[in-house]
């Protein structure tokens, strides 16, 4: 199997800098969003860490074999899904040092959703942290692979919120779950079988919190070069408002 990939981000309307990130490389088959938090600088530091984290962990492990696995990873998971679960814990432990480095990085952290696909076994392991996103286009039909972790998502959950209600809440942008946190953060991940044409769509909230996924859905099925979709996926996006910063990045397996 072989993949063909795009990733793009955009500042929005209102706010007055980017502290979205990216990584697009189809050599590792890592593909990842981070959305940095915090306010100033300190969001884009945060984020800029986590990509190079990531990056750099998922790069020095590519040649483990089960043998040589470190103590820290855990037998009863795949290569892969060690491989990227501790890269997001190695990013984590990075931003808090330079949280407490210096005062002007107090506060900050960042949200992070990673796909690592193993084209021998046509699979993908998809992690994140926070309420960056993750969806599978297959077969024209759009599902989110992740559960956000933020405090109005855990209310709809409960029963307590409508999906509409969340969709406006004054607190949607409250995390339950970030790298840089005081408590290291627990990494949820899945792993599934990859198929012809399926479509990967990673992304920050602010394209998410913009477009319902019918609408995602809808430019996804009629934008058959995956630049033009993330390009159409970010202008809808800003045409509803551009609150935030919004990062796409599409992958899609070919036989």
């Amino acid at each position: 199997m072989r993949v063909e990939s795009y990733g793009i981000t955009d500042r929005g309307l209102r706010r007055a800098q980017n502290e979205d990130a990216f990584l697009v490389r189809d050599d590792l088959g890592l593909y990842l969003v981070a959305d940095g938090m915090g306010g100033h600088a300190a969001g884009e530091v945060a984020a800029a860490i986590a990509v190079r984290e990531i990056e750099a962990t998922v790069e020095a492990t590519r040649e483990h074999e089960d043998k040589t696995w470190p103590e820290n990873w855990e037998v009863r998971l795949s290569l892969n899904a060690n491989r990227l679960v501790q890269a997001i814990l190695a990013a984590h432990r990075k931003v808090m040092a330079t949280v407490e480095s210096a005062v002007e990085f107090k506060g900050m952290g960042a949200t992070v959703v990673a796909a690592l696909l193993d084209l021998k076994q046509d699979t993908a392991t998809v992690a994140h942290v926070g309420d960056s996103r993750a969806y599978l286009l297959r077969g024209g039909e759009l599902k989110l692979l992740t559960s956000d972790h933020s405090w109005v998502h855990e209310q709809v959950v409960a029963g307590l919120l409508s999906e509409e209600a969340a969709r406006n809440h004054p607190l949607k942008n409250v995390v339950t779950r970030a790298l840089g946190g005081m408590q290291e953060p627990a990494v949820d991940f899945m792993e599934l079988k990859l198929n012809d044409g399926d479509t990967l769509l990673l992304c920050s909230d602010g394209l998410n919190t913009m477009l319902e996924d019918g609408d995602i859905r809808n430019i996804l099925v009629t934008s058959p070069a995956l630049g033009q979709a993330a390009n159409r996926l970010v202008a809808a996006a800003n045409e509803r408002g551009g609150l935030d910063n919004i990062t796409v990045v599409l992958v899609r397996a070919r036989a």
